[in-house]
């Protein structure tokens, strides 16, 4: 999943602008102490005689009179209307730009931290670039003393992570210090952490609730390393995997099921259970229609009840086994009754949506939907639960 940086040019200035980009939380208390006002955003929901000085910013939903001397006052455009208290936005006075970066309410709060990738997946969402973007993790330090201690989980995403090797440990320290009630959990290939060294970096951290979520597309490491596009990238994401385990970091295994990989999902399934039985979770996920998965989709896409056959042997194994096992990205409809309780809710909440098919449908609560990315390539399984 990508980070959530809901972009918009919806400002406009009422007043002198900051000539840098800033970063601040969304309050909606005007009468908050002087003191604790210098990193937060006033958002004015109904007019206020006189703005109260001594906040970083200020974001108006209708144009009103700006006291003098006052800067950074914008008025939202009706698409950002949805900001709430606690919120932390970018602000880029320039471009009258304001980017959402945490959301308070939402459970699907996920941070870009590169977009530099070794691998070069057939299905990525979010294609790898080269290039220098040390300031998002620059940003993110900047933006974890403003976020809720009382969020329940944040994703940390790339490209990969493990590139930025020390950073990296830099940033779970920090995740642990300001936010120690927080489950983190990391998407990474895996392939960094064939040096044990880095796995027993992270490891020390000693982060409450840390899981790493790494992906095996088979048991055969020809088919991996075609899917991941990188020779002996199986390999290296195997030893990635044991020294993590060595090191007593959680671990969750991913399978993104689609034309290339759902043939061998039952061996799949045989190759984890006889060598890779500690893993603490296994997640078989539907594609999204993002990145690289919409260019390569003649090669990729498959209806998932033509796999139904595999995934459901898959799934018996693995259960069966003892292992945690969940489905993810899959509509109800699409997977047989006896799938039905491993499905989950997986797709974040800014992205989630429901086909007109889905009208009517007394599951709708249960059912995972649909990427947004991807409502027009559907399954033809699609059809309301009515009883």
């Amino acid at each position: 999943m990508p980070a959530l940086d809901l972009a918009s040019t919806g400002l406009k200035s009422l007043s002198e602008r900051s000539p840098e980009p800033f970063i601040g939380r969304i309050r909606e208390q005007p009468d908050l102490p002087e003191s604790a006002r210098s990193r937060e955003i006033l958002l004015v929901r109904r007019p206020l005689e006189h703005l109260p000085p001594g906040f970083r910013g200020y974001l108006l939903l209708d144009d009103g009179a700006v006291s003098p001397g006052l800067r950074d006052v914008y008025v939202l455009a009706p698409g950002l209307r949805y900001l709430a208290d606690g919120d932390v936005v970018r602000i880029h006075p320039e471009r009258g730009a304001l980017a959402t970066l945490y959301r308070r309410a939402s459970p699907s709060n996920s941070f870009l931290v590169t977009e530099r990738c070794d691998n070069n997946c057939l299905m990525c969402s979010q294609p790898p670039r080269k290039q220098d973007d040390s300031w998002l993790v620059d940003e993110l330090m900047e933006t974890l003393p403003l976020i809720s201690p009382q969020t329940r989980e944040l994703g940390i995403t790339g490209g990969e992570p493990s590139l930025l090797k020390g950073r990296l440990v830099e940033l779970l320290e920090r995740m642990k210090g300001f936010l120690p009630e927080t489950s983190v959990h990391i998407l990474t290939n895996g392939r960094g952490f064939a040096d044990a060294e880095l796995a027993r970096a992270v490891a020390k951290v000693q982060h409450p609730d840390l899981m790493l979520g790494i992906p095996l597309y088979s048991d055969l490491p020809e088919e991996h390393d075609y899917v991941v596009q990188a020779l002996g990238a199986f390999d290296e994401t195997l030893r990635g995997i044991l020294n993590l385990k060595r090191s007593r970091v959680r671990v969750e295994l991913r399978c993104v099921v689609h034309a290339q990989t759902y043939s061998r999902l039952p061996q799949l399934a045989d190759f984890i259970t006889r060598n890779l039985l500690f893993v603490d979770h296994v997640a078989l996920m539907g594609l999204e229609l993002m990145g690289f998965a919409r260019t390569n989709l003649g090669m990729l896409w498959v209806d998932p009840l033509d796999y139904q056959a595999q995934l459901t042997s898959a799934v018996r194994t693995l259960s069966r086994a003892g292992l945690n096992t969940s489905i993810y990205n899959h509509q109800l409809c699409t997977l047989p009754t006896e799938l039905h309780p491993f499905a989950r809710k997986s797709i974040s909440d800014w992205k989630n949506v429901y086909a007109d098919a889905c009208e009517g449908c007394v599951r709708q609560e249960d059912c995972g939907g649909f990427f947004a990315s991807g409502i027009l390539k559907r399954s033809r399984g699609i059809q309301p639960f009515l009883d």
